[in-house]
């Protein structure tokens, strides 16, 4: 797997000051995507273990609330592969810290089982993440005023509440900053 960027500090893209990843590779091409050099898969650089290790690192300050996941998609199944076992690092080293991930593509269709993303390292992986942001980027649907997302179709999952009764609630539908 390959990263396009790393973002320490970050207060954009998730609740509280983040380290957030950004991946490469996406198959969605959404319209008016604001990353367009992330759908190619060999962009950016190699995703080492001197890099997760450098992220890891990075999470260890008290003011660091977390880690997030970004694209690219992290949930293409290149990146799924590669993800898993850094975010099985992350969360044994740092159990309090939260994971928040943003895929163009739906939970329950795409990244449940039977979906077009789903792998043998999907379920291990929506394990650890705590609020996932999904659905596709659509253009016609964005605003700036929307909290933690940038199109009104795309939902802020609770995925702790999934997990525990299999309901999609989004933390932030119809809110705005």
């Amino acid at each position: 797997m390959n990263y396009s960027a790393i973002k320490y500090c970050d207060i954009a893209n998730g609740t509280g000051v983040r380290t957030v990843l950004f991946v490469s590779g996406c198959r969605n091409h959404c319209k008016g995507c604001f990353q367009p050099e992330t759908w190619d898969f060999a962009h950016g650089e190699p995703f080492t273990p001197a890099v997760e290790e450098a992220l890891l690192a990075s999470l260890e300050p008290d003011y660091i609330s977390g880690l997030t996941l970004l694209g690219g998609d992290p949930f293409e199944p290149e990146n799924q592969r590669a993800l898993l076992p850094f975010l099985q690092k992350m969360r044994s080293r740092y159990p309090t810290k939260d994971v928040w991930a943003y895929t163009g593509y739906l939970l329950h269709e795409d990244l449940a089982a039977g979906g077009k993303c789903h792998t043998e390292a999907t379920d291990a992986i929506l394990d650890c993440v705590d609020v996932l942001v999904d659905g596709p980027f659509v253009e016609e649907l964005a605003s700036m005023m929307l909290k933690f997302k940038g199109s009104a179709n795309q939902r802020v999952i609770d995925m702790r509440r999934w997990r525990e009764s299999g309901l999609i609630v989004d933390l932030y539908e119809n809110e705005e900053e």
